[in-house]
């Protein structure tokens, strides 16, 4: 397995998918690469929790 270079659909820079991240993503079951690059990932997540992060089920009672 070699480096992948891949190119991020948000801000379409390159990026390399090394050959130990493909191996977490194998052990982790993940079948997609990822399609962003490490900067555009972490802004995307934190953007996510500044929404109040994740699934909300509303109240239950």
């Amino acid at each position: 397995m070699a480096d992948k270079i891949i190119t991020c659909k948000d801000c379409n820079s390159q990026f390399t998918f090394t050959e130990n991240e493909q191996a977490f993503y194998k052990e982790k079951g993940f079948d997609n690469e990822p399609q962003r690059c490490p900067d555009c990932r972490r802004a995307r997540k934190q953007q996510n929790n500044n929404r109040g992060g994740g699934r909300s089920f509303g109240n239950r009672w």
